[in-house]
């Protein structure tokens, strides 16, 4: 039986930097030959930024992919296509490119695609990520979710979407640490959350309603 981990909860936060890969792609067939090679954190970039802001702007679709393949190449059945893909199935970068690249095959094999307007092209970036510390530390479960309620959605952003896919864990930094001390409970419930129906104040309220329901003793 795993011991006990008493090392405190450090809260942190994310700067990143965006910049542009050099590849650009004007067709599917482009597209797909650029994403088979792409680095894995462009791809999580384009599958997950606007959820660091979906409180405060409403798209279509949240997917970078599915929303140039409807606007440029008006390809709305694919662009459909590849906004349903369930990012919550898939733990690793490699299996979410996996099946992008699925989805694109399947769709080219029946169906005719135009090039774009060179102004129009899909441009691959990526996120350089600095973490820092953002001076919350949590010593033990009440305190834990004392401070939630504190901390910034770019924060919860890191701890929640960048643990969980792009470091290929998974779960988040929250139930990690929370099995550590023992409430497997409280951590089994933050893991059924879907963060991709939720904006990440919702999803902040969600955990915080966790901590008080469940009960949150050391």
């Amino acid at each position: 039986m795993p011991s006990r981990d008493d090392k405190p909860f450090v809260f942190d936060t994310e700067h990143r930097l965006v910049v542009l890969t050099g590849a650009k792609a004007r067709s599917l067939p482009e597209l797909r030959r650029m994403l088979e090679h792409a680095p894995k954190s462009s791809i999580f970039f384009h599958t997950h930024q606007e959820y660091l802001v979906r409180d405060f702007r409403k798209r279509v679709y949240y997917n970078d992919f599915a929303l140039w393949v409807s606007e440029a190449l008006r390809e709305e059945a694919l662009a459909e296509k590849l906004a349903a893909i369930d990012l919550l199935a898939f733990t690793t970068i490699r299996e979410l490119q996996l099946a992008i690249l699925e989805s694109i095959d399947g769709y080219t094999r029946t169906t005719v695609t135009q090039r774009c307007r060179p102004e129009d092209a899909f441009h691959f970036c990526r996120s350089r990520s600095f973490v820092l510390p953002t001076g919350l530390v949590a010593h033990d479960v009440p305190e834990f979710f004392a401070k939630l309620p504190q901390i910034s959605h770019a924060s919860l952003y890191f701890h929640f979407f960048e643990a969980r896919l792009r470091l290929g864990r998974r779960t988040s930094d929250f139930s990690r640490w929370l099995r550590g001390r023992e409430r497997t409970d409280l951590a089994d419930a933050i893991d059924a959350l879907n963060p991709y129906v939720r904006t990440l104040g919702d999803l902040k309220r969600d955990i915080i309603l966790i901590g008080q329901g469940a009960g949150n003793q050391s």
